[in-house]
């Protein structure tokens, strides 16, 4: 699943390629995953200029002319895909978006729950990247849970998933497993600045991988979380469980708060 760093990058692409360009037509080919109708999606849109294309949480915002907004969740398994002037659409495409001059972009996905929705309301939780020190700290201090489920649940920081949930936590030394509130103050602290600092670095490092070209999710710069890394940087084993039914990657490096 694309997260935070990788949909930055993406509405970073698709602004410098697209925008102030006319959508000529989104041509649709699941409909039933439009909100609302892919008809009334199409109405909307076509014949107005891209305005730009932003992230917010796990969503891609396509701000048009009109001030109609679509926003695109991947899901799971959705990607997407350039397309050149005349070219064929990709297996298993959603929906794609043809501009004035020809190029456009399709999304895929072999799933077919890539969901694109019409002015999507805006969430009351705060974006991973723009919400302060002392949410954090508060926000922390009143769970129970574990901190990974923490981090990853949408409904009290958008953005970050199962891939930089652990990567964060192995950068700062705190163990998935640590119990939210008991984790200490000054350790909450640099939690925080791991969190800011690991998104921040996998959104530079993601952007000068891929340059202007839509190229998918990129996992080549994590330290802990993937079935085939054997060792973080430090040398500790990296070790895997289930969490909430995802897949956790740590070591012994990292300190358990209960």
């Amino acid at each position: 699943m694309a997260e935070l760093p990788d949909l930055t990058v993406f509405a970073q692409i698709l602004s410098r390629r697209f925008k102030g360009k006319t959508l000529k037509e989104i041509e649709v080919k699941v409909a039933k995953k439009f909100k609302p109708s892919s008809s009334e999606v199409k109405s909307a849109l076509e014949g107005k200029k891209l305005s730009t294309v932003s992230r917010e949480g796990k969503t891609l915002q396509f701000h048009f002319a009109g001030e109609h907004v679509l926003g695109l969740h991947l899901m799971l398994r959705g990607e997407l895909k350039a397309l050149e002037k005349n070219a064929t659409l990709p297996k298993h495409t959603v929906f794609a978006f043809h501009f004035s001059g020809g190029e456009g972009f399709a999304v895929v996905d072999i799933l077919k729950q890539a969901t694109p929705t019409l002015n999507p309301e805006t969430q009351k939780s705060p974006d991973a990247l723009e919400m302060g020190a002392s949410y954090f700290t508060d926000l922390l201090a009143k769970k129970k849970k574990m901190v990974k489920e923490v981090l990853m649940d949408q409904k009290l920081m958008r953005g970050i998933g199962n891939s930089y949930a652990d990567e964060i936590l192995w950068d700062a030394g705190i163990s998935p497993f640590s119990i939210a509130n008991t984790i200490p103050d000054k350790e909450v602290k640099t939690l925080f600045r791991s969190l800011k600092g690991v998104l921040e670095k996998a959104i530079s490092d993601i952007a000068a991988e891929n340059e202007d070209e839509l190229v998918g999710e990129l996992r080549d710069f994590m330290k802990v979380h993937g079935s085939k890394i054997e060792k973080s940087p430090t040398g500790g084993k990296v070790k895997s469980e289930k969490i909430g039914g995802r897949t956790a990657y740590y070591t012994d490096e990292q300190k358990l708060y209960s």
